[in-house]
């Protein structure tokens, strides 16, 4: 089982007012669903579930979902945020089976790129394509983040989704679609000069 567990209480009550009532109560509603059983009602702490969320654990690790003793293996599919308010309003946890292949959002972990020749230079911009990545594995494989190494960076390099150095049991679907799915993750560019920069316009004022 994960080492992060979270605690929940079953449901009965469904619908918009039933969720309403419950978020005046500062609970969640929420569902699980998946696997060989029925999707079933759920509702959480907000308090507790809300500090869950600051961390990156919370949305790419495999959760031990706790629901009035009962546990269950379960990920995170799906959020619903107040538009402005500090607030969740929904959540959505799928059933993990041991045995079968499932697939997540990994975050990246960028390592020196502050020591590379690159992120040392003033004149080279890093940029960072992408800050997560689709893994297929097992669950017990699931990492909850990767680490992309850049201590060699440099002006001009690109570093792509098959420059990525997996955990043993964990593969890139897009990889296997092509080579043009083999897209930049990371790249170190030359930044633009004050020259370049200049348009048209600015110069003609310098006449």
């Amino acid at each position: 089982m994960s080492e992060h567990i979270i605690k929940a209480t079953g449901r009965n009550d469904a619908g918009k007012g039933a969720s309403r009532r419950l978020r005046r109560a500062a609970s969640i509603p929420a569902i699980v669903y998946g696997g060989s059983a029925e999707p079933k009602q759920i509702q959480l702490d907000h308090e507790k579930i809300w500090l869950a969320s600051q961390n990156e654990w919370f949305y790419s690790s495999i959760l031990s979902l706790d629901i009035e003793g009962k546990v269950e293996s379960v990920l995170l599919r799906d959020m619903q945020r107040h538009p402005y308010k500090q607030l969740i309003v929904h959540l959505d946890f799928q059933r993990v089976d041991a045995n079968q292949t499932l697939r997540a959002s990994v975050p990246l972990h960028f390592l020196n790129q502050e020591k590379s020749p690159a992120g040392k230079s003033t004149e080279v911009v890093v940029t960072h394509e992408l800050n997560e990545v689709t893994v297929s594995c097992l669950p017990k494989d699931l990492p909850e983040f990767i680490e992309l190494d850049l201590s060699n960076l440099k002006q001009g390099d690109i570093v792509h989704l098959s420059d990525i150095k997996l955990p043993k049991g964990v593969e890139l679907p897009e990889l296997k679609l092509g080579k043009e799915h083999d897209v930049a993750v990371v790249i170190a560019k030359a930044a633009r000069t004050s020259e370049e920069d200049a348009t048209p316009a600015a110069e003609g004022d310098k006449k």
